[in-house]
This record gives C-alpha cells, sequence and structure tokens, in this order.
C-alpha cells in the first residue's frame, strides 16, 4: 500500500504544479489593478491610512470567505463526475429533479454508468418539497436554464474583458518610465498588439505551448511573495492589524457611500477564482485545493499587505500615476517585474480564453448555443478544443473595449460586474444542489446562500452602481448573447415539439410503400432525426416526392444527455423499427456534454459494428427465448450494444488486388469485460473495393439461424454499396395569429443564426459527397 500512497502523492503533487498555469493565471495577477481601480474616482488615500488599511481589511477577508472557504471548501465538491463549472451544477440539479428542458429524455439515459445519483430519487427526504415545487412549475424551470444562462453568458463577458484588463494593467507599468504623453500614446497599441499575438496563437492549442504557463505562474508568485515580504518589513511591519474586521467598519463609516462604491473595485480580487470549479475536469479536487491553500492564497496576502505597506508610507503621488502595483516595486527590479508581469498577463487570459471556448461548445451541446466549429487541439489532453469563430469575435470585442476605455477604471467596473455575477448564478445552484443532491437540510442549504450570497449581493449592488462607468459593457454583452441562446434553445424544443406531432408510424410507411411501389435501392440510409420513436415528418416527405430508399435504413438519432461523458460501451442504442424483413433499425448515439464528437469514418464502422452486434444478439435471444417476433419489434426496446460484446471478425480487402488488405479483428467473451483489439493495414496505391465479412464460429447456435445469417449478408452488401446521409434541411416560421415578439425572434432571428452559423453536417462531419438534405418547413 505504501508504493500506491506514494504515487497517488506524487500524482497530486505534480497535478497541483500544472494547476498553476491553467487555473491560477487570472487570479494571480489580479494584484496588478486590484489598487488602482478601488482608488480610481470614488475614495482618496489620506495620511490616516484609514482608506488604505480598510482596502486591505476587505482584500483579505474577501478572498478568505469566497475563493478559499466557498469554491475550494464547498463548491468544488459540488462536480459532476470530476466536471465544474455553471452546467456540470445544472447537469446534476436535472438528473436529481425533473427541471430539465432538453428533448429526447428516456429512461434508459438512467442506466448511464456516469448518471450516478448517491441515492434514487424516491428515497430522497430532504429537498423533496423542493423538488416537487420546481417540478411541477414550468416558469420555475424556464427561469433555472435562464439563470444558468446568464451565469454562462457572464462567462463569455469575462473571456472578453480579463485578457483587456490584465494586459493593459501589465503594460501600464511602462508609466513610471515614460512621460505622460509618451505612456498615452504607447500603451494602447502595445495591449492591442499583445491581445492579437495571443488570440492569433490560439490555434496552436495550449498544449504547445503549456509547458511553459506553470513555471511562469510560479515565478511570478514567487516573485509578489517576495516583493510583499520585502514591502512589509522595511516600510510597515505592523500592517498585519489591517487583518481586524473592524478595519471595514472603520472604512465604511469614515467614506459612507463612497466607501460603498469602492467595492465594485475591491470585488476583482477574487478575479478567476470560478476557474478552480470551471477547470475541475483537467486536474482533481486535491490537486486544487493543495495548490490554492499551500502556494497562491499566502502568495496573494503577501503581495496585498506589502503594497498596503508601501502605501502607508507614501501619500502624495501623481494624479496621472494614481495608486498602481509598479509604484511599490523597487525602481532596481522594476523593468524584470514588469516582463514577468506581461507574461503572467498573458497566461492569465489564455487560461479564461480557453475556458469561455469550453463553456460554449458546453452550451452548443446542450442544444443552447447556435451550432460553431469546434477543433479538437489536443489528442492527448482531452478538453482542449479551439471555435475559430468565437477566438476572432473575442479578439475584435477585446480591441473594441481596450480602444474605447484606455484605462483600468472602466476596465475594471466592467470585469467586476461580470465576475460577481457569475459568482452569484453559482451560490444558486449550488445551493440547490445541497439540498436535491447532498440531500442536506434545507435550512443549511439557506444559511449557505444567505451567508455567501448577501456577500456576493454587497459586491454587485456597489458593481451596478458604475453602470454608466463601463459595467454597462458586460451587461449588454450577455444581454445579447442570452438572446441569442434563448431563441436558439426554445425554437430548437419547439421543432422537436413539431416533429414529435408530425411523425408518421412504420406500418404507415410500410403501406404508402405497397401503394406507390416504393423501390429499394443498395445500400445504406442513415435518417438522422431528433425522434427516438416513429418515423420524421421529413422522411415521409422524401419517400412520397422519391418513392426509393436505401436497402438498409437507420435511423440516427445523435442526442445529448446531461453528463460530461458517456462511456463508449454504453454510446449506442439499437433497435428495429417495423418487422425484421423490413431492414430498418433505430439507433441512437448518446453524447455527454464533455464528449468529443466522432470522425464519419469511425463512426460509420461502429454503426455498422453495433448494427451486426445486435443481429446476432436479436439472433441469440429468439433462439434461447420462446417469445414472438412482436416482442423484438416493439417500437421502444433497444439493445445497449457496448465494445463489440460477441467474438467476430470484420475484415475489409481489396477483391482486385490481394496484397493490398486492411483488418480489424476484434475478439471478446460475452460478459468478460475483457476485449482484445487488432488493428493491421497495409497501404495501397490502388483503388480499393471494401468488402465486409462477420465470419460467426462453426457450432455457435446461431449459425442454424438463417434468418440472421441472410440480414447479415444484406448488411455487408449494403455496407459495399456504401452509405448516404440524409439530413433535414429545415425553415421555420412563426404561425399566423402569433405575438410580434415571437415572430421577430422566430421568423427572423433563429433564421439569421441558422443561415450564419455551421449547419448540423458540418457538426456530425457528414462528407458533403455523400449527404443528401430533405427541405422542410416548421410552422412554429
Amino acid at each position: 500500500m505504501e508504493p500506491g500512497k506514494r504515487e497517488t502523492w506524487r500524482t497530486t503533487m505534480l497535478l497541483a504544479y500544472q494547476s498553476l498555469g491553467v487555473v491560477y493565471g487570472d487570479l494571480s495577477i489580479s494584484p496588478l489593478y486590484v489598487y488602482k481601480s478601488t482608488f480610481a474616482d470614488d475614495i482618496t488615500h489620506t495620511d490616516s491610512n484609514d482608506e488604505i488599511l480598510g482596502v486591505l481589511s476587505f482584500v483579505f477577508w474577501t478572498l478568505t470567505l469566497v475563493p478559499l472557504i466557498k469554491y475550494v471548501s464547498i463548491v468544488l465538491r459540488a462536480h459532476d463526475n470530476g466536471e465544474g463549472g455553471t452546467f456540470a451544477l445544472y447537469s446534476l440539479i436535472c438528473r436529481h429533479a425533473n427541471v430539465s428542458l432538453l428533448p429526447n429524455r428516456q429512461l434508459a439515459d438512467e442506466e448511464l454508468s456516469t448518471y450516478s445519483l448517491e441515492r434514487p430519487p424516491e428515497e430522497v427526504a430532504h429537498g423533496s418539497r423542493v423538488r416537487r415545487w420546481l417540478e411541477g412549475h414550468r416558469s420555475l424551470k424556464t427561469a433555472l436554464l435562464v439563470m444558468v444562462m446568464i451565469g454562462t453568458c457572464m462567462v463569455i463577458g469575462d473571456g472578453v474583458l480579463t485578457p483587456v484588463i490584465s494586459v493593459f494593467s501589465a503594460v501600464s507599468g511602462l508609466e513610471l518610465s515614460l512621460s505622460k504623453h509618451q505612456h498615452e500614446y504607447a500603451v494602447t497599441p502595445i495591449t492591442c498588439a499583445i491581445i492579437v499575438f495571443l488570440f492569433a496563437l490560439q490555434h496552436y492549442g495550449t498544449h504547445r505551448v503549456g509547458f511553459l504557463f506553470a513555471p511562469i505562474i510560479l515565478a511570478w508568485l514567487i516573485c509578489m511573495s517576495a516583493l510583499g515580504v520585502y514591502n512589509i518589513i522595511y516600510w510597515n511591519p505592523q500592517v498585519y492589524m489591517a487583518l481586524n474586521p473592524m478595519y471595514m467598519l472603520k472604512f465604511l463609516r469614515k467614506t459612507k457611500k463612497s466607501g460603498w462604491m469602492s467595492l465594485g473595485g475591491i470585488v476583482l480580487c477574487m478575479t478567476g477564482s470560478e476557474a478552480m470549479f470551471a477547470d475541475l475536469g483537467h486536474f482533481s479536487y486535491s490537486a486544487i485545493q493543495l495548490a490554492f491553500t499551500s502556494l497562491v492564497y499566502p502568495a496573494l496576502i503577501l503581495g496585498y499587505m506589502g503594497q498596503a505597506a508601501y502605501l502607508t508610507r507614501h501619500h502624495n503621488f501623481d494624479s496621472s500615476y494614481q495608486i498602481g502595483y509598479y509604484i511599490s516595486v523597487p525602481e532596481a527590479v522594476r523593468w524584470p517585474v514588469l516582463v514577468l508581469a506581461i507574461m503572467a498577463s498573458v497566461v492569465g487570459s489564455q487560461a479564461i480564453i480557453s475556458g469561455t471556448f469550453s463553456i460554449i461548445n458546453q452550451s452548443q451541446a446542450l442544444s443552447c448555443f447556435p451550432r460553431v466549429k469546434v477543433v479538437h487541439t489536443s489528442a492527448k489532453v482531452h478538453g482542449q478544443i479551439y471555435i475559430p469563430e468565437i477566438n476572432w469575435m473575442l479578439m475584435v470585442l477585446c480591441i473594441a473595449v481596450t480602444v474605447g476605455f484606455r484605462d483600468t477604471k472602466h476596465m475594471g467596473n466592467a470585469s467586476g460586474l461580470a465576475v460577481i455575477t457569475v459568482m452569484l448564478v453559482t451560490t444558486c445552484l449550488t445551493s440547490l444542489v445541497m439540498m436535491l443532491c447532498w440531500q442536506r437540510p434545507p435550512a443549511l442549504a439557506l444559511a449557505f446562500f444567505v451567508f455567501f450570497g448577501s456577500i456576493e449581493a454587497l459586491y454587485f449592488s456597489a458593481s451596478l452602481t458604475k453602470f454608466l462607468d463601463g459595467a454597462w459593457v458586460p451587461l449588454l454583452l450577455a444581454l445579447i448573447l442570452v438572446a441569442v441562446m434563448f431563441v436558439w434553445h426554445h425554437t430548437t424544443v419547439k421543432k422537436y415539439e413539431f416533429d414529435l406531432h408530425n411523425k408518421v408510424t412504420m406500418e404507415w410507411l410500410l403501406a404508402l410503400c405497397d401503394r406507390l411501389g416504393m423501390v429499394r435501392v443498395p445500400g445504406i440510409g442513415l435518417v438522422y432525426t431528433d425522434l427516438t420513436s416513429g418515423v420524421p415528418a421529413n422522411f415521409s416527405r422524401f419517400v412520397t416526392n422519391l418513392p426509393a430508399f436505401h436497402r438498409v435504413l437507420v435511423f440516427v438519432c445523435v442526442k445529448s444527455v446531461p453528463v460530461p461523458r458517456v462511456l463508449p460501451a454504453e454510446r449506442y442504442l439499437v433497435g428495429r423499427v417495423g418487422p425484421a424483413g423490413h431492414r430498418s433499425y433505430r439507433c441512437i448515439v448518446r453524447y455527454g456534454y464533455r464528449d468529443v464528437h466522432q470522425d464519419v469514418d469511425s463512426f460509420e464502422t461502429e454503426l455498422v459494428e453495433s448494427l451486426a452486434s445486435f443481429i446476432r444478439l436479436d439472433a441469440l435471444f429468439r433462439c434461447s427465448d420462446a417469445r414472438s417476433d412482436a416482442d423484438y419489434e416493439r417500437e421502444n426496446a433497444f439493445t445497449v450494444i457496448g465494445s463489440n460484446p460477441l467474438r467476430r471478425r470484420i475484415s475489409y480487402d481489396d477483391t482486385h488486388d490481394s496484397a493490398s488488405s486492411v483488418e480489424i479483428r476484434v475478439d471478446s467473451m460475452t460478459g468478460s469485460g475483457t476485449n482484445t483489439v487488432e488493428l493491421a493495414a497495409v497501404p495501397t496505391a490502388a483503388r480499393v473495393v471494401k468488402r465486409v465479412r462477420f465470419l460467426v464460429d462453426p457450432g455457435s447456435p446461431e449459425v442454424e439461424d438463417k434468418q440472421m445469417l441472410e440480414e447479415l449478408h444484406e448488411l455487408c452488401e449494403a455496407r459495399e454499396a456504401g452509405t448516404a446521409f440524409i439530413m433535414g434541411h429545415s425553415h421555420v416560421k412563426a404561425k399566423p395569429g402569433s405575438s410580434l415578439l415571437r415572430r421577430l425572434a422566430i421568423g427572423y432571428g433563429y433564421n439569421f443564426l441558422r443561415r450564419n452559423c455551421r449547419g448540423p453536417d458540418v457538426v456530425l462531419r457528414v462528407p458533403p459527397a455523400s449527404l443528401l438534405e430533405v427541405g422542410m418547413v416548421y410552422v412554429l
């Protein structure tokens, strides 16, 4: 046991070190601008030092109560299978209470391994009244979703504002070495150049330069701590007295309304705290906790105390310099510290940009954001993605904010409101998680909400007072993004309800085939639909206008479930549509909100393998159970097809050139849970004609089932003939008599987004040469 413990300890230490560059970059550079934003206009630094000591006391207790106690001790435990963030909390709540507005919900989803419930809902004592109250009101479900959207949009807004204020504050150190005239014309262009450089590097992926991140932040934290200790010892060793909370009351009594308004600058000391929770999936709870408590938290406290110690002995500053970080840095080391601070600000900005990509990808997976192109930049590290459209939009917005504001005051006001809004949403959702998921008494959840919510509400009210001084930027961004997300989600749900209402039965389709003289053409037809039962209306329109479809027909439903990941062995649900002789199947492919969608080749191969496995399992069940065919042809009867549950061999060979072949061999024993996969490929310059064989062991009971062999043979021939992807191409319009707002949202807003965003074929990586689109008009 001792070696295992030592290895665990080493792994935790390594993850804690790596988390410095990814998780704590934003939080670590907050001393660059907190004091400068706090003393911007509302209060002044006087000879009595009451203001600076009061601000230090607020900073200390804010860092202690919110990042240390709330996040590290409580919120980090509210993870979803190791994943954190706003959507992780929402997915936890949706699994423990029927509050999800996502379509395609099935009871089979609750059998997923990652759909973990600590206790069955019927056994939950605490929070049952709250759960019934939420489930009984659709307006509450909508309000919960809108609150999650607001939190998500504020994170995206933080992705715009954090790079701006971080880089601008770091570059502002030049003001001590340049004249006022030179400073005005140098800082903004340099900041814009660094921002352009930062976003231009995003397509390379974090993993290519990630090895530099942790050492930079580690060096910055050590430098900040050393400077803090130096300033404390040299200027004012008694500054620790400000840690007494009475200094906060003294500060508010002296400054009154101006002091309350200045809290909008103090809130910036928490910038980046949400990243501890959002990036939990890349590390572990113990690693993030170890890094924060042992290094980040002490370094921040020493950094703020060192600045305060210097300021208590210096009061008369040039108004152009104000109270910045660099004024407390000794002149001998000012340039090295400036360079290190700029590098640390770039690292901190990188972390929030990557987090923005991740949360948009999660929103897209849960039908809460228009479809965008997602590029996975690392084959080894899961979750590192790059979204081109979002990257360039963020860059343009960052440059616009930099050029438009050109001072830390307005940038800090905007960033502070975005940060505190996300924290308020997290507090509300965590309170629900405590009741619904952890089964804690409602009084305990209420105490958590009241205590931390009141602290954050105080900062939120102070930030709102700066609306005209920059705080309008995150609100405007959030308003636009929430409108986009809500319109997209609402219309997506209404389209699903339209499809559900207009679907047809397989019996209708079979009767139609007889009347129209339907022709079955060679190949496999994959009909994409959101339905998990019935025949979609777009396919019925297709066959009525073109009375022909493929020999093997598969209705494919690609759906998202409220879990971070779905295990490959549980991804495919396969069932029949109609009688066995019709060769029609339904395949439900389940993805979590952090899963990577497969490329079309591997998806097509796995789909054919799953169909073959289902056919053979179906034959085994028929042989072992004396059931009628109707038992196997129920509309909602599905079989989970895992990692090749039966022994089989699938080979693709070239009939023209026996020297060129590609073979995939999979051997497993049923129920053993062990698989051996061998892949051998010999490249060839000649054209390869694919032939598929499913080899069955002689003597197995299934070999006697001629129906099964015939069905496998037809599947092989259809796979060899080729695959066509049939998808709906929709146009949406509001029904007559709809309100003006509904007509604008559906008729113009959704259609504009649909035309200017990625199509479902791009998201699902469908090859254009095999795509067949069927037009549909939805009247909602």
